[in-house]
């Protein structure tokens, strides 16, 4: 049964969240390619991309490839840019996203898959990284370390799903929200910018990272 606004006001955030998660499951799409993605963030993802104009935009978990595509059209809007999307299979990825000439599809481990995407990374390039893989504790806080030695002070490292169990009851526990704050008590090269999550509602809480310095240890 389809919720309506009006009728849904005083609808508790929690009740709200549930439905437009259902939505971004089921209907979600990007150019007719399926894209598990809460708009209000891919939104600001645009923005981010935008002011920041990375070289190069690393998506890791790509599922069938919508997120992968719209990224790849921003980058043409630019006239810029390139995409590296990393995941264990893309066999349910179609052509229109495998033959765009901005994309890059690696299949693997994400973390045993590093030196090959490092190895497209120049030491000049800016870069941005979009974290949506396992969701596990474990994996998306390897993940973190791993990757963010990519990032230049002003990039961003943005970590999906923080919403598992901090405003939906899905996925692991601990994941994504527990990562992003144990990176954070180990590695002072980085900051929430919560300013990324002012239309209140977002899949990623906490999940907007900015690199705000060049350690010693996170330069090359």
């Amino acid at each position: 049964m389809t919720e309506y606004m009006e009728e849904n006001l005083d609808m508790p955030l929690r009740k709200a969240l549930a439905i437009m998660q259902d939505r971004i499951m089921h209907q979600t799409t990007y150019f007719g390619v399926k894209a598990l993605k809460n708009p209000l963030d891919h939104w600001v993802y645009q923005e981010l991309i935008y002011e920041n104009q990375p070289d190069i935009i690393i998506e890791i978990g790509n599922a069938n490839g919508g997120s992968t595509l719209s990224l790849a059209h921003f980058c043409d809007l630019l006239g810029r840019g390139k995409v590296i999307g990393l995941d264990i299979s893309h066999q349910g990825i179609p052509d229109l996203v495998k033959n765009h000439c901005r994309i890059t599809l690696i299949e693997g481990d994400a973390c045993q898959c590093f030196t090959e995407v490092e190895k497209l990374v120049s030491s000049n390039d800016r870069v941005l990284i979009i974290e949506d893989s396992a969701h596990t504790y474990e994996n998306t806080l390897n993940i973190l370390r791993t990757y963010s030695v990519l990032l230049k002070a002003g990039d961003y490292f943005i970590v999906e799903d923080s919403i598992c169990h901090h405003g939906l009851s899905v996925g692991p526990s601990p994941g994504p929200y527990e990562a992003i704050e144990a990176f954070l008590k180990e590695n002072g090269d980085f900051a929430i910018d919560r300013n990324r999550e002012s239309f209140l509602i977002t899949w990623n809480p906490k999940g907007y990272l900015r690199r705000t310095r060049l350690s010693e240890k996170g330069s090359a």
